[in-house]
Order: C-alpha cells, then sequence, then structure tokens
C-alpha cells in the first residue's frame, strides 16, 4: 500500500518499494488543496510504478481550514535556506501544515490494507529536509503503526497468535536529505518530470519556484548532482 500524493518523495517511495518487489496498490487524496493538479502527477506516477490499482479518495479538509494548503492564507513565498530553516526551527510548525493530514490519510490507508490483506503501507515522510510538519517525523510513524496494531482486527488477531505486529509503516526516506532521495530515485530510473512538489503551481502544473517546497526540490537537485527536469512559471527564479 503506498500513499502517493505525486510529489517526488511520494514517488521516490513507489519506486523502491516496487524494487523491492511489492505488488503496489497507491491512494492519493482530493483533500481541497490549492494544488490539487498534483493528483495529474500522481495518475502518471501510478502509471509508471505499474501499480494494481489506483485509488483517489475526496475529503473536504478545507471545512476546517487552517492551513496555507486548504485556507485562504498566503503560502510564504521567497525564503531562503536559512528563512526556511529559521520558520520551522525549534518546534515551529509552517502554516502550509495541513491539520492532522498524515493522520487521516494514513487512516484510510490502513483501512484498505487491512481489505487487501496488506501488512506494508509505505509512505514519503521526511525528517531532515522537511518543512517542519510533526507528523513527517519518526516519533509520529512509530506512535501510528502501535495504532494500527492495536486497532484493527487483522492487527489485534496477530498480535494475540505470535505477539509480533501485522502491520508496518514504512517510511524509507526519512533519514535522508533532499539530494539523497533524488539519487535514489534516480539510480531506480525514476522521472521526475512526472512529479510536482509546488504548494502553488499555475493550472497548467508549472511549479511556482519560490514556495519552501519549491526551493528544497531545487536545491536538491543541485546537490544531487542531478538535472531539475521541473517545468518552471515563466520568470520563476530557481534557488
Amino acid at each position: 500500500m503506498l500513499l502517493l500524493s505525486g510529489g517526488l518523495d511520494s514517488a521516490t517511495t513507489g519506486a523502491i518499494a516496487r524494487a523491492e518487489g511489492y505488488q503496489l496498490y497507491a491512494m492519493s487524496f482530493r483533500y481541497g488543496q490549492r494544488h490539487a493538479v498534483e493528483l495529474e502527477r500522481a495518475t502518471a506516477v501510478a502509471a509508471w510504478l505499474g501499480v494494481a490499482r489506483h485509488q483517489v479518495v475526496t475529503i473536504d479538509l478545507r471545512a476546517f481550514g487552517g492551513s496555507a494548503l486548504t485556507d485562504g492564507i498566503a503560502v510564504p513565498k521567497d525564503r531562503d535556506a536559512a528563512a526556511i530553516a529559521a520558520a520551522t526551527g525549534a518546534g515551529a510548525v509552517p502554516v502550509t501544515y495541513v491539520p492532522a493530514r498524515n493522520t487521516i490519510f494514513l487512516s484510510y490507508a490502513l483501512g484498505w490494507a487491512e481489505v487487501l490483506g496488506a501488512r506494508d503501507v509505505f509512505v514519503g515522510a521526511n525528517a531532515l529536509d522537511y518543512s517542519g510538519y510533526p507528523d513527517c517525523r519518526p516519533a509520529f510513524l512509530q506512535a501510528f503503526e502501535r495504532t494500527a496494531n492495536l486497532g484493527t482486527k487483522a492487527g489485534a488477531e496477530a498480535l494475540a497468535a505470535t505477539g509480533e505486529p501485522w502491520f508496518r509503516i514504512r517510511a524509507p526516506l526519512v533519514d535522508l536529505s533532499k539530494a539523497e532521495i533524488i539519487r535514489r530515485g534516480t539510480a531506480l530510473g525514476l522521472d521526475y518530470a512526472l512529479t510536482l512538489s509546488c504548494y502553488d503551481p499555475a493550472p497548467d502544473g508549472a511549479a511556482c519556484g519560490a514556495c519552501d517546497s519549491c526551493r528544497l526540490r531545487a536545491r536538491g537537485f543541485r546537490e544531487a548532482g542531478v538535472a531539475d527536469p521541473t517545468p518552471y512559471q515563466a520568470g520563476a527564479v530557481r534557488a
């Protein structure tokens, strides 16, 4: 089971899972995000991965708002690496954090995984080159894995029968830098032109080049020594 946003990290996670021999079922979300064009990229990545099924779930997190991605809050732009680090340091959480998003997404993926009889749920969470989101940290992923095994029929039965957990939350990128992630995906043949990372893209999917996600992505390609295939909006300045 793969949580697939259409972004760089989830696509690389899918490539890793495929290389490990998994038959993939991918789940994406139309949740009211301003960058919903990412779903087109998720569909393209799912096709490249050869997933058995790609499920797009529609939920409306705009009902709660509270994020620059789901509410009328401006997406921060034109911050350099130092400014991004300062804005996300000491426990600060940026306005692009979507309240409880990974908890919600993982819960949906867990439900489908249980129906399918799948054990492994892959997620592209990253705790190194990330934007300060608390639901991308190893402690959260470990806690969710415990919850998954305690709160499901499959998990409870496995614990009772063997004492071993059934579900595993797999986050193979959690300790990698963006450059390391890009090198790993490139080695696996992943075409990053299929992916979208921008928080505020144009309607045609062209990246703004100025949001934190674009900046981190561009820096990753530069540090990895890999050509950046991202289509940018006219006049965009790459970090």
